[in-house]
């Protein structure tokens, strides 16, 4: 029988200033823990209620052969530890890994500036994912990617993307730059994005969608890209723009 205290310790976690001093996550789900499971992520403990252990005896049997310590625990507690109204009756602790700020080799890397609405961030990481997107920059002002909304929006991206975050992306994005990429922004003044052709190496920014990119961005960048409207209304929701583009970044280059 795990402890008051080490639940109460574990349900801290809920909050991004203990999550970032003890390198750990929670995740909700069976879904997403599964994903979890699947990918190089460690897997600290997982809890569960009684009821789940009934219904989903193999799923539970397939942690226990991954040797993953499993604590049965009263819904009450598990509560604690969920940021859902209704959960799923099963709570995953994942160790956060080290930003080691490698690139995996790929033409085409996502940045995201000062985004910081988790679902706007969960959904474009989800949309990265789909795309075979392998790389993705985050500026420091971003939404948390081990924010249980962003883990949510993402549906498990955040377990499959090479995801540099918490960093200076002016800086990241100059070193780019200087290896060869055009760095693109993404607002209503730029081109067509339907008049570019991605087989160069490109980086395309997408920005906080009620300031845009910054001016530091902006001069930055090589080119500026929209979505031409047909209607009235102002703009875009920064993830539907995202997916928009990037189905058409990883559909022309696949063709």
């Amino acid at each position: 029988m795990i402890s008051k205290t080490k639940i109460k310790y574990y349900a801290l976690l809920k909050k991004k200033k203990f999550r970032k001093s003890e390198k750990k996550f929670l995740v909700e789900g069976k879904r997403l823990i599964d994903e979890g499971l699947k990918s190089s992520f460690k897997c600290d403990r997982i809890f569960i209620t009684e009821a789940f252990n009934k219904t989903e005896k193999n799923f539970v049997s397939k942690i226990s052969k991954q040797k993953i310590p499993i604590s049965i625990i009263p819904l009450y507690n598990l509560l604690k530890l969920c940021s859902t109204k209704s959960p799923q009756e099963i709570v995953a602790v994942f160790n956060i890994k080290p930003n080691n700020n490698k690139l995996v080799k790929s033409k085409h890397i996502i940045a995201l500036e000062n985004i910081s609405d988790p679902g706007n961030v969960g959904t474009i990481l989800r949309t990265c994912d789909w795309f075979g997107i392998k790389n993705v920059l985050l500026s420091k002002t971003c939404a948390e990617i081990y924010n249980p909304k962003v883990l949510r929006a993402s549906m498990g991206a955040v377990f499959n993307i090479n995801i540099i975050n918490d960093i200076n992306l002016i800086e990241e994005l100059k070193l780019l730059k200087n290896k060869g990429y055009q760095i693109f922004f993404t607002d209503t003044t730029g081109e067509n994005y339907k008049k570019f052709f991605w087989n160069n190496k490109s980086v395309i920014t997408f920005s906080n969608e009620a300031n845009g990119p910054t001016e530091e961005l902006k001069t930055l960048c090589n080119n500026g890209l929209t979505i031409p409207k047909k209607g009235k209304i102002e703009s875009l929701n920064v993830a539907a723009a995202a997916s928009i583009i990037i189905a058409e970044l990883e559909l022309k280059h696949f063709s």
